[in-house]
């Protein structure tokens, strides 16, 4: 009898172990929900990849404005992406080499986001001499590309260098030359993801399917911390 009220005290030490442990995986649950993403600015990218015009800006980074035409011919500026998360990728219709596997890899996040209308694909010819309009309209199809979320651009050279230099720092200076030469070439395998304030939220590997198993995951983080359903 006297041991009986070991009874009740081992009872309420149980209860009290669920309900920590209850209480632990609830309160990591909600700080992984909370989680949010590095915002990328120039002091934290490779010197290298940055144009020196950029060194300066600190904290203050943000995708500028650009004006450029889609696989349908309409003129595609930042405005077209206002309240909208967005992937970025650099690339031309003729590649052979890492290019297929990167617009692969884009089919999976264009189909896992196909019903949200916030967000958005943006894949830069490297070559717009080549890559016309009728000739990245036709390479959408190939591909299956939603042709309001998944746009092809096109336009000026010296104005997609400078987006892939000036605004999302992927490009080695010996690999941008002028942007008017038929020698000037960019060639990068890198995802960029850009938040609503037009900041930088990550870079991937656009040709590694586990590189972009971690973007599918970051975007759904961005997701929630822009409270985009």
């Amino acid at each position: 009898m006297k041991k009986n009220w070991l009874l009740p005290v081992i009872a309420l030490l149980l209860i009290t172990g669920v309900g920590i442990a209850i209480a632990a995986y609830m309160n990591s649950k909600a700080y992984e929900e909370a989680d949010v993403l590095p915002v990328y600015n120039p002091s934290q990218v490779n010197d290298s990849l940055v144009d020196p015009t950029m060194h300066n800006v600190g904290m203050r980074h943000r995708v500028g404005d650009f004006s450029l035409y889609d696989q349908r011919g309409r003129t595609i500026t930042q405005k077209d992406l206002e309240g909208k998360i967005y992937v970025a990728d650099f690339f031309f219709t003729t590649c052979k080499s890492i290019c297929p596997k990167m617009t692969s890899q884009l089919q999976r996040v264009q189909e896992k986001y196909k019903s949200n209308a916030q967000v958005m694909i943006l894949s830069h010819t490297v070559l717009p001499e080549v890559d016309s309009v009728e000739t990245m309209m036709n390479y959408a199809m190939q591909y299956g590309a939603d042709n309001d979320k998944w746009l092809f651009l096109t336009g000026e050279k010296s104005m997609i260098y400078s987006m892939a230099r000036k605004n999302y720092f992927i490009v080695k200076e010996a690999e941008q030359g002028s942007g008017d030469g038929d020698g000037d070439f960019i060639h990068t395998e890198n995802f960029v993801l850009i938040d609503t304030k037009k900041r930088i939220r990550g870079y991937y590997d656009g040709t590694s399917k586990e590189d972009v198993d971690r973007l599918l995951g970051d975007m759904d983080k961005l997701l929630r911390e822009e409270g985009i359903k």
